[in-house]
């Protein structure tokens, strides 16, 4: 028989640890850099689809080579990819419906894996680790969102970033890229 002065103690449950806090402003400054930078580089290859800008061949020379491998109506299609491209890019660079504009940049650049072929990694191979390497970008910046210093913040949908978001873009621009290769001949 124990005392009532006595009483018998259990170890308390250690309050779960707190994940780590990633340094916000270093974040959004590193989020901000990778989508100007992702972002302008392919909306500057979306111009030279649509505009021939930068040494680009245009609407008729790059639907030309789109129907050169394979692609339905190379014209509409070099409209297309143009217009993805570049809204897609430019969206990305000003953080604006991040993971539709993620997720666009992600199935054009899955069609320009295909076309370029997985024979080789190296780009100086003629290999795709460039399409690549733009693709993992895209899909990261889907995922994780733009950050705070992007249009999204001012959307309130979009504000608070949900990873459902982009998986379900992702899963979007992937059918889309699946769809489009389905045409290919």
């Amino acid at each position: 028989m124990t005392s009532p002065s006595v009483a018998t103690t259990q170890p308390q449950a250690a309050a779960p640890a707190a994940p780590l806090a990633l340094s916000a402003p270093g974040y959004d400054a590193g989020l901000l850099l990778l989508r100007l930078v992702l972002g302008l580089t392919i909306a500057a290859h979306g111009a030279q689809k649509l505009f021939g800008w930068f040494g680009g061949g245009g609407i008729s020379g790059t639907g030309k080579f789109f129907t050169s491998v394979g692609y339905p109506a190379g014209d509409a299609m070099a409209v297309v990819a143009g217009l993805t491209e570049t809204l897609g890019g430019l969206g990305l660079a000003l953080g604006v419906l991040t993971p539709l504009a993620g997720a666009a940049v992600v199935g054009t650049m899955i069609n320009a894996i295909a076309v370029h072929g997985t024979e080789s990694f190296f780009a100086t191979k003629g290999g795709m680790e460039y399409e690549l390497l733009l693709t993992a970008a895209a899909a990261a910046l889907t995922l994780t969102g733009p950050g705070r210093h992007a249009v999204d913040r001012l959307v309130p949908f979009l504000r608070a970033h949900r990873l459902t978001h982009g998986a379900v873009a992702l899963a979007v621009g992937i059918a889309a890229a699946a769809v489009t290769l389905l045409v290919r001949s």
